[in-house]
């Protein structure tokens, strides 16, 4: 298969992006489908958190006290959701910077192999220089479906949190 030939090619560099590609898409994947059940839950979501606030208020008719504990209450129900979405933001910023790296080692390599045979074989040569751009690919491949997907799942929760703040304050205030 052509792409396992690449992978071997681009060197162990080629194997971390594999790694990070296959770990960062199962999370993208995970955090969609939780995300996509949170949509459909907000109005119970919003209950509840009516009511751990109603607990928390007491007797407090004040609406700058309501409206700022409403909002800590969603805050603190949003971090939970959120978790795993750096992780991806990780490997959409590391992997291009690890496909440099496999530019530098590759480049690298292809003048330790030309300062010791010279230019007479070529083939050597063009390995090192095959092994820096298929990592460079590589390490953008990774990268930009990451950066989609990281910035895709933001504005999931940032519609989840617009919608949960006004579902609360509807039954509060």
């Amino acid at each position: 298969m052509r792409l396992l030939h690449y992978i071997e090619q681009g060197g162990p560099i080629m194997y971390i992006l594999l790694f990070l590609n296959v770990v960062g898409f199962a999370l993208m994947i995970y955090k969609f489908y939780i995300l996509s059940n949170e949509k459909n839950k907000v109005e119970e979501r919003a209950e509840n958190l009516r009511e751990n606030l109603s607990q928390k208020i007491g007797t407090t008719t004040d609406p700058n006290i309501v409206i700022e504990m409403s909002n800590q209450e969603i805050s603190t129900s949003m971090k939970q959701m959120e978790k795993g979405l750096n992780t991806i933001k990780i490997i959409a910023s590391i992997s291009p910077l690890l496909g440099l790296l496999g530019t530098v080692i590759g480049v690298l390599i292809a003048f330790q192999v030309m300062s010791r045979t010279g230019l007479n074989n070529p083939e050597h040569f063009a390995q090192g220089i095959s092994m820096a751009l298929i990592t460079t690919v590589g390490g953008l491949i990774v990268a930009i479906p990451h950066y989609i997907g990281h910035n895709y799942m933001l504005g999931m929760l940032d519609s989840l949190e617009n919608r949960l703040e006004k579902s609360l304050l509807a039954k509060i205030l």
